[in-house]
């Protein structure tokens, strides 16, 4: 993998390792580009810390989309002074948005930060930390464009079979609840050539799934003018000989085509699933929204996908209560739940975000009108995605299993996975560790039960296939234990929306 980190500076052979630890909030990118800033910690001759062990250098990549996202990472940043205070030498670095975004109140605010640097500067993270050591003051770097793709950059990966690659960076929308194309800049494309040979490096490595990644992932090909370059884009990852699993988020359906619909029906390795955001199902609402569709288009889409992949699990975001929604509107937004049957989706409270044209529009919904809108929608749509699941009892599904899919696993004898159309599924396993599926191994096994949000096979499965994905995790596994980046606040497709019921913008890469 090509490595631009080049000027981090290296820890010499007499000093011991200081540790590092890694917080995320938010997104897919931002999961992403925290695996960047472990790899290049790790390059610059830092280590995990331990598992419960405070690290000497604490990152916190942050998030502007959610409400209250300032007054979460002040709050985290008072808890760790006193850690701070009794450890000489312990640095704090604060990136991601929300970095973007304030610059130096964060310094301000909280004086005792060390770094603070923005999301198009990743790299410059280990040198900053020394900066900052050297002269025993906060270093503040913002930069407006983007240095270097964050797949360009050193990785610290926390799986050893499942891969994002990052397609684009930035995004050319100008949605009026969303503040990330501010922070994240104008839409940058990587080059085919360049994105297909970090797959192959990958899968190399025993990477079997791998999750194309950019804040409007099907617009890719805009910068050098090709319109379809994601299908063939997708179609190229066909090609490439063990990799098992090919997924993308998010793309926006104003850019949606057939022609990526077609790929994803024609390529077998790329998965029947689709994460599409509506926001609202309301057209006046979109309109406001600066949504560029319609509620006629998004279920035109939505029927093209189930025509050509009837098996497809579709997954969406929807926005509840933005400004001047009526009931009427809200109506619309369930009547399209109904017909789409969506899987699973991830509902939000409109909030506030500063900065956002929203933010300042008339008709704000009192607060009590938009939680009973957004209570009736969620019981709706878990009852909607059991109905779904209930379709699927009997049924034999290809499992994936993961590494910490299931939280109740270690009682319940089970092991989690993924499906093709990534639903989460707990499957039976023998109690001879020798007869275990690893992480990263693939097996058929019968669904016997059916939730809203996962579905159980507690009869025997069958077809275990041992992949180089599991023997590359059982390598990872056997070698020394490290703690891995810790993450805050990811989601992952398919999960329950969380409760107490999250508020902000409903786009899950921005």
């Amino acid at each position: 993998m090509t490595n631009t980190a080049t000027a981090s500076p290296q820890l010499t052979g007499d000093q011991p390792h200081r540790t590092y630890q890694v917080r995320t909030y938010g997104c897919q990118m931002n999961v992403h580009d925290s695996e960047r800033i472990g790899g290049l910690l790790e390059q610059a001759g830092y280590a995990p810390a331990a598992e419960g062990d405070d690290a000497d250098v604490v990152v916190f990549n942050t998030c502007a989309v959610r409400e209250n996202a300032d007054n979460r990472l002040y709050g985290n940043l008072g808890h760790l002074l006193p850690t701070k205070q009794a450890r000489p030498g312990m640095q704090i670095a604060v990136g991601g948005c929300l970095a973007q975004k304030d610059r130096e109140t964060i310094t301000t605010k909280a004086p005792w930060v060390d770094v603070v640097f923005g999301t198009h500067n990743v790299g410059s993270l280990p040198v900053l930390l020394e900066r900052a050591r050297i002269a025993e003051e906060s270093q503040v770097e913002i930069v407006e464009a983007l240095q270097t793709f964050p797949s360009n950059l050193p990785t610290r990966r926390d799986s050893a079979y499942a891969a994002w690659v990052s397609i684009s960076v930035g995004c050319n929308n100008t949605c009026t609840f969303c503040i990330v194309p501010a922070l994240r800049g104008k839409e940058t494309d990587r080059r085919p050539g360049e994105i297909l040979a970090e797959i192959e490096a990958l899968v190399a490595e025993g990477v079997q799934e791998i999750t194309l990644l950019g804040q409007n992932v099907n617009a890719y090909g805009v910068e050098f003018g090709d319109r379809q370059a994601f299908a063939k884009l997708l179609r190229a990852c066909g090609g490439i000989d063990g990799l098992e699993r090919v997924r993308f988020t998010s793309p926006h359906p104003k850019d949606f085509t057939s022609d990526v619909i077609a790929a994803m029906a024609e390529t077998p390795n790329v998965m029947p699933q689709l994460h599409m955001p509506l926001q609202s199902g309301s057209s006046a609402v979109l309109k406001a929204m600066r949504r560029s569709y319609r509620q006629e288009k998004f279920l035109r889409i939505i029927d093209e996908v189930r025509q050509a992949m009837p098996q497809a699990a579709i997954t969406t975001d929807i926005i509840v209560g933005f400004p001047g929604e009526t009931e009427a509107d809200f109506e619309e937004t369930m009547k399209v739940a109904e017909a789409a049957r969506f899987s699973s989706a991830f509902t939000f409270q409109y909030s506030k975000r500063p900065g956002t044209p929203a933010a300042t529009m008339d008709n704000q919904v009192p607060k009590a009108v938009v939680q009973e809108r957004y209570e009736r929608l969620v019981a709706r749509l878990d009852e909607i995605a059991w109905e779904e699941n209930k379709r699927l009892l009997g049924q034999q599904v290809e499992v994936m299993f993961a590494d910490g899919e299931g939280r109740k696993d270690a009682a319940t004898d089970r092991m989690s996975g993924r499906a093709r159309d990534n639903r989460l599924v707990h499957v039976a396993v023998p109690a001879d560790p020798g007869l275990r599926p690893r992480p990263g191994d693939i097996a058929m096994a019968t669904v016997t039960h059916a939730a809203p949000h996962h579905l159980t096979a507690d009869g025997e499965f069958s077809g275990l296939r041992r992949t180089r994905g599991g023997d590359a995790w059982q390598a990872r596994t056997e070698q020394p234990a490290t703690s891995r980046a810790v993450g805050l606040g990811m989601p992952g497709l398919g999960k329950p929306a969380a409760a107490p019921a999250p508020t902000g913008p409903g786009c899950q890469t921005c």
